[in-house]
């Protein structure tokens, strides 16, 4: 050993010394955090399908492909990271030797083939990634960047260090084949054999080169370590935990379809026995979130794709969910002094520390504990309410974000607290909230007007109890009772079963709301007396029969999401479908014959709580494939990216008083296609989006109709004649 490999080989293990004991320090405090989180019991089950998952998202990068050259550019990038860590290992051989090699595989061709060809593709996937982050910056001139408001140093800094660490990997080997101490036929190894044939012959050149390479590791190590909310950095460990732990790891969509339950010590909340001095109701403190919420928090990567796809931060409002996420967790590893010194306030709002305890936290940290989780500016407040109540939970950011956070159960679990403990909610929504308790609907209609859109039909409307034998149970809603427009799409699909020869019956005035509306306003207690009342009557709708043989068809998405997804936490177990899946089968079995094309040109709008919650993109396409004469055209923001009309979330019944009109952004994009007619499968979409054409003063031009009225109009045109969907919403 030389004097130089001496002072390399010092240099390379003081550095390393001081980056582990870093590392170390900060994994146990960033494990310390998400451990202050509540109980989460859910998560360990599964354990086969969650590794399988997380395996199959992360080695095949599943999601990140979605985004064809980000996609790409980035998993070449990670397996550079994981498959040339051996290389940033192998450098602590070089800076002893100029021959130094790793043990066993350092001198197969293969692996040096292998790492070869990742490195250079790593390279390649860097250089893309950090010219898209260059392009996409927030300062660009025109439009908002799905960069803004990340920290954008990080970024850069993480991006430069994967760069340097692969252009002195091959360094290393240029000053090995220039010292004739390289293992690898130039086959195998072509761009280290002409980096080679540039250097000198230098013996040092290996040790130092692989000391600078390993500074560069470490000093990486060192700065992620002294920022544990470096998500940029640190996403790439905690990644695989966030996945694997993920709500539903057996389901496309996981974290969209139903709410999590409102949940106390980890059990679902009982209301019959709930204390709320006792039980937790909702998140009002950063502690309360469950310990995955502050895992989710810790590895947001700031890339911002969430942001760039929801619906309230391309209008103007002041909503982004990877903002909020980031608020979340710069608040939680800010206030997490106070709260691991045995600090935190209980259920009735006193402190649960000793003054003793509080001595020694710094002065910053009970600062921020005082802070209010939702509270404007001027009260010092953690999320904004005009950011909470933005929400449409539309699910495009937990759809987009590849690592798997789930923002929508947070923001709801924070609009729990609000709605159940502060009354602190949209005062227009109060309207809506009282006619669901006292009503059984949203608008407050009398519920003996629930069967008036039968009354003109040319065929009885059988209901439950007055036949036995029905296949299907046809859900119609409130929209579709009471609701002007929505009624001719219940008419539509009543029409076309019975056209059809399906046997359905309706429960009539025994229907009342689903309760989407006040559970993802966050009213649970609502939510669960309708509900419970609905699996009542469902459950003895029903009978004794098997959960294959209880089938529902219902018209509106949210409807159909919380009868099939949400109902079963209430013990309501059904085969829920929705109307455009059951006709797409009825016409493909030639049940429903198509005879006269809808022409003028057609796009279709998917509802979110379909599409991106459901995963319902195909049936709708295949009916109107059937239906139109030509090609269906496409928006550019279609199927698992959809944009949303702007009425989930309880958004129906709240004003939108905060940048442009989020249906009027989509009608936009719907006229640009130049067709005629939209169409939708959803009685919320319906409304949202003829509003928005009335409001563009496009009714002449364009139509807003159901996929049911498209097809009606196709297999009874003499019938759906003049059935137009474009008069003023019923008061």
């Amino acid at each position: 050993m030389g004097s130089v490999q001496i002072v390399t080989t010092i240099l390379a293990f003081a550095i390393t010394a001081v980056a582990v004991g870093l590392a170390v320090r900060a994994v146990m405090k960033m494990t310390a955090v998400i451990r202050l989180g509540q109980p989460d019991p859910e998560r360990f089950g599964n354990k086969g399908t969650r590794t399988k998952t997380m395996l199959v998202e992360t080695a095949g990068h599943t999601r990140m492909l979605r985004w064809s050259v980000v996609g790409a550019a980035h998993w070449f990038v990670m397996i550079a990271f994981v498959v040339l860590s051996l290389l940033v290992l192998e450098a602590y051989f070089e800076v002893v030797s100029t021959t130094g090699e790793l043990p066993v595989i350092g001198h197969w061709t293969i692996f040096g083939l292998a790492t070869e060809v990742i490195g250079v593709l790593g390279l390649v996937g860097i250089v893309v990634l950090m010219a898209i982050r260059l392009r996409n910056r927030p300062t660009r001139p025109g439009g908002r960047s799905r960069f803004t408001g990340s920290t954008m140093w990080q970024g850069y800094f993480v991006e430069w260090v994967v760069l340097l660490v692969l252009i002195f990997g091959f360094l290393i080997r240029g000053f090995k084949v220039a010292t004739d101490h390289f293992v690898y036929p130039a086959w195998a190894t072509p761009v280290s054999h002409a980096i080679g044939a540039a250097l000198p012959n230098w013996e040092a050149g290996v040790s130092l080169a692989a000391l600078i390479k390993i500074v560069i590791s470490m000093t990486w190590l060192i700065v992620i370590s002294l920022n544990v909310t470096m998500g940029v950095a640190w996403h790439r460990f905690l990644a695989f935990p966030n996945i694997f732990f993920k709500r539903n790891p057996d389901r496309a969509g996981s974290g969209l379809g139903a709410l999590r339950p409102m949940m106390s010590a980890g059990k679902p909340l009982d209301f019959e026995e709930a204390d709320p001095e006792k039980d937790q109701f909702g998140v009002a403190q950063v502690e309360q979130f469950t310990w995955k919420g502050l895992l989710d928090f810790s590895t947001c990567t700031e890339c911002g794709r969430c942001q760039s796809q929801c619906p309230a931060w391309n209008t103007g409002k002041p909503l982004s969910p990877k903002l909020l996420v980031l608020s979340l967790r710069d608040h939680a590893y800010a206030k997490a002094p106070y709260l691991l010194a045995g600090g935190g306030k209980d259920l009735t709002g006193e402190e649960k520390a000793t003054a003793a305890q509080l001595a020694h936290v710094d002065v910053l940290a009970l600062a921020e504990a005082d802070k209010p989780l939702i509270g404007t500016a001027e009260e010092g407040g953690v999320i904004d309410p005009d950011v909470l109540w933005s929400c449409t939970t539309c699910g495009a950011c937990v759809e987009q974000c590849p690592v798997d956070i789930e923002h929508v159960d947070h923001i709801v679990d924070m609009r729990r607290y609000q709605v159940l403990i502060e009354s602190s909610f949209p005062s227009e929504a109060g309207v809506m909230l009282r006619n669901l308790e006292n009503k059984g609907n949203p608008w407050g209609a009398p519920q003996n007007t629930r069967e008036d859109w039968t009354k003109g039909l040319d065929f009885e409307v059988p209901r439950v109890g007055e036949v036995e034998d029905f296949e299907y149970l046809f859900w119609v809603g409130c929209a579709g009772a009471f609701e002007d427009r929505a009624k001719k799409t219940t008419r539509a699909v009543a029409t076309l079963l019975n056209e059809a020869g399906v046997k359905f019956a309706i429960l009539g005035e025994g229907e009342t709301c689903s309760g989407d509306p006040a559970r993802r306003i966050g009213n649970e207690f609502v939510f669960q007396m309708l509900a419970q009342q609905n699996v009542e009557t469902l459950n003895e709708a029903f009978g004794d029969r098997e959960k294959s043989k209880r089938k529902i068809v219902a018209t509106c998405p949210h409807c159909f999401n919380t009868l099939g997804n949400e109902y079963g936490q209430l013990g309501g177990e059904f085969e829920v479908v929705h109307h455009t899946q059951l006709l797409a089968h009825l016409v493909a079995t030639g049940k429903l014959t198509p005879v006269q094309p809808v022409d003028g040109g057609v796009t279709y709008h998917d509802p979110c709580y379909l599409g991106r919650h459901n995963r319902v993109f195909a049936p709708p396409r295949e009916v109107l494939g059937t239906a139109i004469s030509g090609e269906l055209t496409e928006m550019p923001r279609n199927s698992e990216r959809s944009f949303c009309c702007g009425a989930g979330g309880a958004r129906m019944w709240m004003e939108e008083k905060i940048g442009k009109r989020i249906n009027v952004e989509r009608v936009e994009e719907a006229m640009s296609t130049g067709a005629k007619t939209v169409a939708v499968g959803c009685p919320f979409c319906s409304t949202m989006l003829n509003d928005g054409v009335n409001g563009k003063g496009a009714s002449e031009q364009v139509e807003v109709v159901d996929v049911a009225s498209v097809l009606l109009r196709s297999v009874k045109p003499e019938q759906a004649q003049g059935d137009k969907e474009t008069e003023p919403v019923a008061g």
